[in-house]
């Protein structure tokens, strides 16, 4: 799939590594790639501080269309629905279906 980007996280998303995510993340939105994917399937915890470098980084796109997340588990997926960004953000089951989506 030329022009997208996949981002495999892992592990926990919290206040401790969010900077550091943040930066790579934001780094990523200066390529402009058709699609930013960020797969969840391998994250564990989610706290409120990565769920704003998630919506950080989609509003640093150009198209905040092409911001997707992918493959979000059993407690990633609650944490997007208590926040109510599972509403504003592209969620797909699997990469692939973040890959085949139309935009």
């Amino acid at each position: 799939w030329e022009g997208a980007v996949i981002v495999h996280l892992t592990g926990e998303l919290d206040l401790y590594n969010a900077p550091r995510i943040r930066s790579a993340l934001l780094a990523l939105t200066k390529e402009a790639p058709d699609r930013l994917i960020v797969d969840l399937e391998d994250v564990d915890f989610v706290d409120s501080t990565a769920l704003g470098v998630l919506i950080e980084t989609r509003g640093k796109l150009a198209d905040r269309r092409a911001f997707l997340l992918a493959a979000p588990g059993r407690e990633t997926h609650r944490a997007l629905q208590i926040s109510g960004l599972d509403q504003h953000l592209k969620v797909h089951p699997m990469v692939e279906a973040a890959l085949a989506a139309p935009i």
